[in-house]
Formats: C-alpha cells, structure tokens, sequence
C-alpha cells in the first residue's frame, strides 16, 4: 500500500517560497504532524512525505498511490482543494485533516473523500484500516490524545532542505487570546509529552538547529515552569549539541533558573506575543498575561538578553482600539523593548477563534468569497472590515512599520549592540536581513488586493 503525506504550500506566503529567496530556508520548517503520522502509520505501508514549500510536483508523473493525506492551515486550503481534485481525478482516495479540515468540516467535505477533525493521532489506526478495506468514512471525529501515546515523528522522511529541524513537547494554551484558534483545536489544558521521549526524538533529528513548536514552550503556572525546567535539565544532561528556539510568554523573564537551563539547554531565540503597544489593544485581545501591574516589556527584555537569547517580538496591527499611526507606534515600541526582531501581522478573523464568531456576526468579514479567498488569510494580508482604516490605509501603516524597523541604520544599530554583548550578531544579522527581504515582497505581493479593495 502506497501513501502520500502532503504539505500544500500558498504562494502569497512569501517566506514559504523557498526558491524565490536564500534567506527562506531559515524561515520554513518540517510539517511536523505529517512526520507524527508517518510514526503511526503500520510498516506494509510505503510512505512519500511531499512539503510544496520545497517546490511542487509533477504528481501525475509520480507513482500512483492508494491514499493520500493532506494538512492545512486557512491559508492552505485553496491548494489543498487543488490538490485534491487532481488526485480525486485519477481515482485516489484523498483524506484532509489539520486545523482547518477541523473548523470548516463542511466545507472540506466537498472536495475530498474524508475528513479528519481534531487531532488525528486518535482515529488514524481507523483512517488506514478503513482506506485498507475501500470503506472510508466521511467524517473521523478526532480527540485529544495523551501525548504518552504519540510516537516519535518520522525525521527520516524529509532528510534535505530545511536549517531548522522541529519538535513538539507540549499542546494546549490556557490563554485563549480572541485572535487564537489553538485552544479551540488544542484545548486550553497544558498537556506535555514525558521528557524521556522529547529527548529520544531530538536525537533523531539530524538538523543542528531545532524549532519547539510548541504554542507555549513554558506554560503559565508554577506547574508548567517546573516540567520545563526538568525538560531543559534533560537536555544539558543528554548533551544533545542542538540550538533552539520556542514560542514563549513574557514571564519567562521572571525566572532566572528558567533562563539559565533554557540557555545551558541550547535556546537561542524565543517568540514572545507582544500583540499590541497599548493596554486598550491587550484587553480587546485578552492577552491577560501582558497586562500585569507594573510589567516592564524593556526590563523583561533585557533580563532574557542577559542569557545572550535573541527575541523576536509580535505584534497586530487592525484592531479597533488602534488609531492612525498604528504602524509608527509599534515600531518604536519594539524598538524601546529592545527587541532583535519584529513580526509584525495584520488582525485577521481566523475560523475557530472568537475574533471571527465576532466579526462575522458584525458582518465585517470581507474577504469571503470562499474558498478562494481563503489564501488571504496568512495574517499577511488585510481580510477584514477595520474600525479605523481602510485596507489601502492599514497596508500603508504596515509599510510604514517594517520600512521604519528595518532600515538599515535601525539593522546595523541591533547588529551591533548583539556584537558588543556577545548576543549572536551573526544570528541577528541573518534574521533581520531575512524580515527586511520578506517585507519587500509583501509590499510587492500587496497588489493582489486590487481585486479586492471593493469590498474592504
């Protein structure tokens, strides 16, 4: 039996378009659920892991498979359909599942033959078995697994073209931020894998460098920390020689044990959700974390530097709380934070979160014309009606926000304060080249709004 696992790409993402750009190689990661399958997937089956983001494929020229898998976020789903329907074509069953299969279940149900929702690992064994037998269901409603039961990712399968190895430890975020569709498809339960098997499946990666996927490395609480202290315990102690970065809350800067495993453990970069430069624009997301008395982002950013970590600071732009010069506003801000980085995103209405139960019921979803348009909803892109700007206006604040953090001065000026505190200059050298090139092409890729303007 023959199967195919396939990552589709969007060719709107400009940092998954690995050919167009040298500096996207660091910017793109293994389908790391496609890999989890592939550990749970019986050995009479013959496995081809296809990432598109590594270039398409002639699948018409390729052997003729039995089943074939695909994963999608939102702004996947328009390939995946494609996707799909080619393979449909010849005869080949097709199963879709991900995040997006998940919440618009209905949809996904159109163009393919089945469909996963939540997470797979739950009813694969089934989805197999059933594909086995030629008696496919239309729909496998997937649970939350013990994390215990996950085996290790197939790493294998995709030995070439990534910088970045990837591993997920933990699932579940008790935050629930309005913009986030993690706790409606994850949980809002912290859930963690045992370390002995965290540290097993990192000697099976072959990449130096390694991205912790998870949606929050440290977790929230006392208990949280304390399993990621063991974690990063573990990893001095198997002496792995991997570089990492993770996703992370502000408060890991709170703990300087925390920090000094983290860095001993080989971290090397942590993403912290900034969000928004003012309290009215935390609150209207939920972000409760950033909200506490007294919190200074520049004193927090400045203890985790002290590790010599780099941090890549997020933030949105859009929200109803945000005025005219949005854009300027968040640059300074990430510039007095002292952040290496900034990724700076539009608010986008994502299925699944209580931002587009919110708008949808206020009729300011704009772009929807589905499912074509759901290839907008990168969170690079304007999608929704804003309360303050039109999408012409928004994009020009974006503009202005990347062109005044990524000046060169503005480089040159956080490439050498990395150098004179041994902070990873050439690190932050790549990184920051890597954004100033991606957000030229976003201004590049704008131009596909034009079709949509009229109704933004």
């Amino acid at each position: 039996m023959r199967l195919y696992l396939i990552n589709p790409n969007n060719p709107l993402v400009s940092l998954a378009n690995v050919r167009e750009s040298r500096w996207n190689h660091y910017r793109i990661w293994k389908p790391l659920g496609l890999l989890v399958l592939a550990g749970l997937t019986p050995p009479e089956w013959e496995i081809t892991i296809v990432d598109e983001n590594l270039g398409l494929r002639d699948y018409a020229a390729m052997s003729r498979p039995d089943l074939v898998g695909i994963t999608a976020f939102t702004s996947q789903a328009n390939r995946a359909y494609e996707v799909a329907a080619e393979f449909r074509s010849l005869g080949v069953p097709v199963v879709m599942g991900g995040i997006h299969a998940t919440m618009c279940s209905e949809e996904a149900m159109r163009h393919v033959d089945s469909v996963v929702t939540g997470e797979a690992e739950s009813v694969w064994a089934n989805v197999l078995e059933d594909a086995r037998q030629g008696r496919l269901q239309r729909i496998y409603p997937g649970k939350h697994v013990d994390l215990a039961e996950v085996p290790r990712a197939r790493h294998d399968l995709l030995k070439e073209g990534y910088a970045f190895g990837s591993i997920q430890t933990t699932r579940g975020c008790p935050l629930s931020c309005s913009f986030c569709s993690v706790s409606a498809f994850n949980g809002t339960r912290y859930r963690h894998r045992p370390i002995a098997s965290v540290i097993e499946e990192l000697k099976s990666i072959r990449e130096k460098w390694v991205l912790v996927v998870d949606d929050n490395l440290i977790g929230t609480s006392a208990s949280h920390i304390a399993r990621a202290k063991e974690l990063f315990k573990a990893m001095i102690h198997a002496d792995l020689g991997k570089k990492w970065v993770g996703q992370v809350t502000i408060n890991m800067a709170d703990d300087e044990e925390l920090l000094d495993l983290a860095v001993r453990a080989g971290c090397r970069g942590v993403f912290i959700g900034f969000e928004s430069p003012t309290a009215a624009g935390l609150a209207e997301v939920g972000k409760k974390f950033n909200l506490l008395k007294g919190r200074s982002f520049r004193a927090s950013v400045r203890r985790i530097h002290r590790h010599n970590i780099l941090v890549v600071g997020s933030f949105i732009m859009g929200l109803d709380s945000d005025q005219p010069g949005i854009g300027r506003r968040i640059a300074k801000a990430a510039s007095s934070y002292g952040v290496d980085i900034l990724n700076a995103l539009f608010l986008t209405p994502l299925p699944g979160t209580r931002l587009w139960d919110q708008m949808k019921s206020q009729d300011r979803i704009a772009a929807n014309d589905f499912p074509d348009d759901w290839r907008y909803y990168t969170l690079g892109f304007p999608t929704a009606r804003y309360r303050n700007f039109s999408w012409s206006a928004l994009v020009d604040e974006m503009n202005s926000c990347d062109r005044r953090f990524y000046s060169l001065w503005g480089i040159l000026r956080r490439v050498a304060d990395s150098f004179l505190r041994r902070r990873r200059p050439i690190v932050a050298l790549v990184s920051n080249l890597s954004y100033r090139n991606n957000a030229r092409l976003s201004q590049k890729s704008y131009a596909a709004l034009d079709l949509l303007r009229g109704r933004a």
